[in-house]
């Protein structure tokens, strides 16, 4: 996962609740917004990416393919002709987009390389490297769920710590990073919280544990507030948050 840059959450913007389908929708409607393309872009190109090095494209075809993918498959409708919020999950059904794009470009023979102007970021911009690899054993639609949920992990992180930061809590998430998400992170044992506590001067380990509590709570808050954007009904928050927790599961037992 990338550094815990800084970000913002919540705050005036989170009145238009934008989800992956209302983008599509505004594409369909013709009043699609370059920073909401772009924004899908970011949070899909990992795991389109991913998905095709595990398929055997070298680094510089798989840059290109994801290129060609969100050019021609978003911009140029053929993602929105097809697109219907009964299909359920958005990644499910951008995958099935992505297996039919490739499928499309294998019968041409060809790799298109496309260099969209004024709407799409180039994915160079986006410093992709071919260190982006899912665990080696996972399949090409498992890497692709892998980095869906890897790119999502990060991008709650970085809302959460900076929520923290904003709110003058950053012992708390420090106690957090260093009593749960560190040793996550890493495969090691977590530290005592006694240990904690005298590292950050904590009167008791009761006051350390509240602590955590506070900022777990902010964690899982965050995964329901993305999972909800890339689902058609609250009522699928659940159920997909517990697949993110099936994927890191099985990324763990690597």
């Amino acid at each position: 996962m990338g550094a815990y840059d800084q970000t913002s959450m919540g705050g005036s913007r989170e009145a238009f609740h934008t989800t992956e389908w209302s983008v599509i929708e505004l594409i369909r409607d013709g009043s699609e917004s370059a920073a909401l393309l772009n924004d899908l872009l970011r949070k899909y190109w990992k795991p389109v990416y991913c998905y095709l090095r595990r398929k055997g494209y070298n680094n510089e075809q798989a840059k290109d393919l994801t290129q060609g993918f969100f050019h021609e498959i978003v911009l140029e409708q053929t993602l929105v002709k097809n697109a219907k919020k009964s299909r359920g999950r958005f990644r499910t059904f951008l995958l099935t987009a992505l297996q039919q794009y490739i499928a499309g470009v294998y019968r041409r023979q060809t790799t298109l390389k496309r260099s969209p102007k004024g709407k799409l970021i180039g994915i160079d911009e986006l410093e992709l490297s071919e260190q982006i690899e899912a665990p080696s054993q996972f399949s090409p639609e498992d890497a692709f769920h892998y980095a869906w949920a890897a790119q999502l992990l990060d991008s709650i992180l970085i809302e959460v710590r900076e929520r923290c930061r904003v709110d003058g809590m950053m012992l708390h998430w420090q106690i957090f990073h260093d009593r749960i998400l560190e040793p996550i992170l890493n495969s090691t044992d977590s530290p005592p919280l006694s240990e904690i506590c005298q590292k950050y001067g904590i009167d008791n380990p009761t006051k350390a544990s509240n602590m955590i509590v506070t900022v777990h709570r902010r964690f899982q808050a965050g995964i329901k507030k993305h999972i909800r954007r890339s689902v058609v009904q609250d009522s699928d928050v659940d159920t997909e948050f517990q697949e993110l927790m099936r994927i890191f599961s099985k990324s763990s037992a690597r």
